[in-house]
C-alpha cells in the first residue's frame, strides 16, 4: 500500500499552504506599480476596472461573514492572519470598513460567480454562495501587493462567473501512484485557479487503485504488476525493471481525499474502467474473462485484447458489488465507467458473448458494448448516479442518460450534442498533458504528441458545427494526466503545471478575452505561486519553422535576443544574432539559444534542415491528410523530417486512404535518387503501404515507373531512398497504397489503418 499520511479533516493544511503562498507573495513582489495592465487575475476576469488607491491590510483590519455555515469562518481568519503575519484579526458582527464575505442568495449572480470590490477602507466580496465567495477569494489573492512596509491591495472592481461549468483535471494512478499529501498539494492549485473538478482514474490494465472490501484480491493482486516497461513504450525491445509495483488507497484515504476536495469547492469524480482495461481485475479473478486465462496485472503499456466477459452475468455481478462501495465514497452524482479502447476479439470468439448477443437481438459486438454500458448506467441510476464515459460509448448506441467525454477528437463531442446529450470536451490534442511540451532532445520522454503551452491555450472548447442550441450540451473542459511516464511528483508537476492554468482560464474566462500574451504576462507574474512545484519552462524555448523565405526563429520570452549557429556548435554570446529568416543553401544542422544580457537562457535548440531539389517546391495532393495528421502538405517538402514519435506536426497521415502527391520541380532537371518515409508502428494502427512507387515525367501527364518498394520491414521509421540511373523530369509523382482496413491478428482489426509518410527527397 502507499505510505500512511495522518488525514487531517480541519482547514489546517490547506490554511498551511495557502500561508505559505501568500508570504511567499509578500517576500518576492517588490512593490505595486503601475505596469499591470489589468489586474493580473489567472483565470482572466469578465470584467475589471481599476480605480484609483489601495487598501491596507493591518492588525486592525476586520473580517465579516454574512454566512458561516458557507465559509470556514476559522480558517479564513487563520489564513487571512497569516497572510499578512499579523496574529490579530477582528471578527465583526456587521458589514464593516474591513474585508466583507458577504452571501446575497437573491442576487442575480451566476452560479460560482461573484463581485470583489475593493474601496480605500473596505473590501467587499459578494456571492450568491460559498462557491461564489471562494472564488472571490482566490481572486483577491492574487491582487495583494507590498507597498513599502505596508500590505495592500489596489482599488478594483472585479465582476466575474465562469464560461464552463465544469473545469476539471483527469489524474492517472493505475500507471503511477502518488501521496495522498501530494494529491492534496495539487488539489491546492487546482482550487486556487478555479478548477472545481477532479477526475480520479483509479483503475486499468497496470493496476488497480480503490481497496473494495468484498473482493480483497483486489488489494493483493490485481493493485500489483510484476515489474515495470522502463523507456518509451515505441523503443525497441522493450525492457523491464525487475521490480514489482502497486499500492491502493484505503477507503479512509479516499474519504480524506474527496473530503479535501470538497472543502476547496472540488468534485472528485471516480472512473472505474469497463468493459476494457480489465487486465488487474482479471489476474485475479480469472472468471470474469472470455478465456478464463490466465491472467496477469500489466507491466506495459498499451491495449489489450481481455476484457470483462459481457456475456458473464458474473461479471455484472462484480462490477454492481464494486460500484456499491464507490458510491458510498463518493458524494458526486457522476461515476465514470471508462468505456475506451475495448477491442472486441474476445467477445466475437466468446460463446457467451455471442449468445448475450443473439438472446438481446443485438446486431454486433458493437451494440454488445452498449448493451453493457446501458446496464450499469441503469445500475447506477438506482443508485442515484449518472455515467460519464470516454466517447467510445457512442459505439453501438448512446445510454439514455450518458454524459460523453470526447477525448480522440472533436467529432465524439459533436455527436453526442446533436443528440441532446452532455458533453465535456477533452480532445487528446489540445489537453493531454502527458504530451511533450517541447521538441528538445534533451525532455523528459513523455507519452507522445506535442501541445506545448499556447496550444492549450489557445484552443476553443465550443465546437463551431454545433448550432446554438446544441453547444449548450457542452458543460465544460478537462485536462487528462496519463501517468505511464511520470513516475514520480516531480516529473508528474513538469508535466501538469503550466499547462493546467492555460486550461483554468480555457475553462472560465470569456472567449473573447482570451490574449496569449497577456496571459503569458500574468503567468509570469503567477509563477510565484508556484513555488515547490517543479513546473516546465519550456513555453520560452526556442522554436523554429521552416518556410520558402528561411528558416524562422521564435520565442516569447520578452526582452531575450535568439543567437544560433549553422556549424554544429553551441550558440554563444559572440555568435550570429537572429533578425529574419535564416537562408540556407545546403543541409545543415541549426542551433539556436536564447540570451539576456550575457547569459544564456534555458536549452539549446537544435533543428536539422535537409536541403534537396524537392525542397520548398510546388507540391499537389490527391487526397489530404486526416484527423491529427491533416497537416499543411508542404511538410512533405520542407526540409524537417517526422520524429519517431510522430509529435513534430511532420508526419502527414491518412485514414484508409491512399497517397498520392506530385511536386513540381519548377523546369527539368536530371535527377538520380527519389527517397520518402513511411511510419510501421502497428500496434497504433500505422501500417505500412502495399507499394510504394516513385514516378517521373515532363509533361505532368505521362508518367514513368522509376522505383518501387513492397518490403517495409523496421519497426519505426522505413526510410525509402533509392539511388536511380539518370533521367531528366520536372514532375516527380510518389504513390502509396494503403492497406485499408486492418486484418485480423493485428491492433485496431476491422478498421481503418494508418498511412504515414513525411518529406520527399530528390536530388
Amino acid at each position: 500500500m502507499i505510505r500512511k499520511i495522518p488525514v487531517i479533516t480541519s482547514a489546517k493544511s490547506f490554511i498551511a499552504r495557502l500561508i505559505l503562498l501568500l508570504v511567499l507573495q509578500l517576500i518576492m513582489v517588490k512593490g505595486y506599480t503601475q505596469q499591470y495592465l489589468g489586474s493580473g487575475i489567472i483565470p482572466k476576469p469578465v470584467e475589471e476596472i481599476k480605480k484609483q488607491g489601495f487598501f491596507t491590510i493591518s492588525a486592525n483590519t476586520k473580517i465579516f461573514f454574512s454566512d458561516n455555515q458557507v465559509i470556514n469562518l476559522s480558517f479564513l481568519n487563520q489564513y487571512l492572519s497569516d497572510l499578512a503575519q499579523i496574529t490579530l484579526f477582528q471578527i465583526s458582527k456587521t458589514e464593516s470598513n474591513g474585508i466583507n464575505f458577504i452571501i446575497d442568495a437573491g442576487s442575480n449572480l451566476e452560479p460560482e460567480g461573484y463581485v470583489l470590490e475593493v474601496f480605500d477602507k473596505k473590501i467587499n466580496i459578494k456571492a450568491k454562495d460559498g462557491r461564489g465567495l471562494f472564488y472571490g477569494l482566490q481572486s483577491l489573492i492574487q491582487l495583494i501587493r507590498k507597498k513599502g512596509n505596508q500590505v495592500v491591495v489596489p482599488a478594483y472592481l472585479i465582476k466575474d462567473a465562469p464560461r464552463f461549468a465544469y473545469r476539471g483535471m483527469h489524474l492517472d494512478v493505475a500507471r503511477n501512484m502518488f501521496s495522498v499529501e501530494t494529491i492534496k498539494k495539487w488539489l491546492d492549485l487546482l482550487a486556487f485557479y478555479k478548477i472545481n473538478t477532479f477526475h480520479w482514474h483509479l483503475t486499468d490494465d497496470q493496476g488497480w487503485r480503490i481497496e473494495i472490501k468484498k473482493y480483497p484480491l483486489l488489494q493483493t493482486k490485481s493493485a500489483y504488476r510484476n515489474e515495470t516497461l522502463i523507456g518509451h513504450k515505441r523503443a525497441n525491445p522493450h525492457v523491464f525493471d525487475g521490480k514489482r509495483y502497486g499500492g491502493y488507497y484505503t477507503q479512509n484515504e479516499i474519504k480524506a481525499i474527496v473530503k479535501y476536495a470538497e472543502q476547496r469547492h472540488i468534485t472528485t469524480i471516480p472512473e472505474i474502467e469497463m468493459p476494457g482495461h480489465a487486465s488487474a481485475v482479471l489476474a485475479a479473478y480469472p472468471n470474469l474473462g472470455c478465456t478464463g486465462g490466465p491472467y496477469e496485472t500489466a507491466t506495459y503499456w498499451g491495449v489489450f485484447d481481455d476484457v470483462f466477459c459481457a456475456g458473464n452475468e458474473d461479471t455484472f455481478k462484480f462490477l454492481e458489488c464494486v460500484l456499491d462501495e464507490v458510491v458510498t465514497l463518493f458524494p458526486s452524482k457522476y461515476i465514470h465507467i471508462g468505456g475506451d479502447e475495448c477491442p472486441k476479439t474476445r467477445w466475437h470468439d466468446c460463446s457467451k458473448c455471442q449468445k448475450r448477443i443473439k438472446d438481446e437481438k443485438l446486431k454486433d459486438e458493437h451494440e454488445l458494448q452498449s448493451y453493457f454500458i446501458a446496464r450499469m448506467e441503469k445500475y447506477l441510476n438506482s443508485k442515484g448516479k449518472k455515467i460519464i464515459g470516454w466517447d467510445e460509448i457512442l459505439e453501438g448506441g448512446l445510454a439514455p442518460d450518458a454524459t460523453v467525454m470526447s477525448w480522440r477528437g472533436l467529432d465524439g463531442g459533436i455527436a453526442a450534442a446533436k443528440l441532446n446529450h452532455d458533453v465535456v470536451m477533452t480532445p487528446e490534442k489540445f489537453v493531454y498533458l502527458d504530451y511533450y511540451q517541447s521538441l528538445n532532445k534533451s525532455e523528459q520522454v513523455a507519452a507522445g504528441g506535442y501541445l506545448p503551452l499556447r496550444k492549450v491555450y489557445e484552443y476553443e472548447p465550443m465546437p463551431e458545427a454545433l448550432n446554438a442550441e446544441e453547444q449548450k450540451y457542452i458543460k465544460g473542459v478537462q485536462a487528462n494526466v496519463w501517468t505511464e511516464y511520470m513516475t514520480d511528483a516531480s516529473k508528474e508537476e513538469y508535466m501538469i503545471f503550466p499547462r493546467i492554468i492555460a486550461l483554468a482560464e480555457m475553462g472560465w474566462s470569456k472567449k473573447e478575452h482570451k490574449n496569449y500574451p497577456d496571459f503569458l504576462s500574468r503567468l509570469n507574474e503567477n509563477l510565484r505561486f508556484l513555488k515547490g512545484i517543479a513546473y516546465s519552462k519550456s513555453f520560452y524555448e526556442v522554436t523554429g519553422e521552416s518556410t520558402p523565405d528561411g528558416f524562422i526563429l521564435n520565442t516569447d520570452m520578452p526582452d531575450a535576443e535568439i543567437r544560433y549557429s549553422t556549424n554544429g556548435t553551441d550558440p554563444v554570446k559572440s555568435s550570429k544574432l537572429y533578425s529574419s529568416p535564416i537562408k540556407l543553401s545546403e543541409t545543415t544542422t541549426l542551433k539556436a539559444r536564447l540570451f539576456k544580457g550575457v547569459s544564456s537562457v534555458g536549452k539549446v535548440y537544435e533543428q536539422q534542415i535537409i536541403k534537396n531539389l524537392a525542397f520548398g517546391k510546388a507540391i499537389s495532393l490527391k487526397n489530404q491528410g486526416t484527423g491529427n495528421y491533416n497537416v499543411d502538405k508542404d511538410v512533405l517538402i520542407n526540409g524537417i523530417q517526422g520524429s519517431p514519435l510522430y509529435n513534430n506536426g511532420e508526419w502527414l497521415g491518412l485514414g484508409g486512404a491512399d497517397f498520392e502527391a506530385v511536386v513540381d520541380l519548377g523546369k527539368e532537371i536530371q535527377i538520380t535518387e527519389v527517397g520518402i518515409n513511411v511510419l510501421n508502428y502497428q500496434w497504433q494502427k500505422m501500417h505500412p503501404p502495399k507499394a510504394l512507387i516513385f514516378e517521373v515525367s515532363t509533361d505532368n501527364v505521362n508518367f514513368k515507373e522509376i522505383f518501387s518498394q513492397t518490403k517495409f520491414t523496421l519497426e519505426g521509421i522505413n526510410k525509402a531512398v533509392q539511388k536511380i540511373k539518370p533521367v531528366l523530369t520536372r514532375y516527380i509523382r510518389v504513390k502509396a497504397s494503403n492497406i485499408g482496413t486492418i486484418p485480423d491478428g493485428f491492433y485496431g482489426a476491422a478498421t481503418k489503418a494508418w498511412l504515414m509518410v513525411d518529406e520527399i527527397i530528390v536530388n
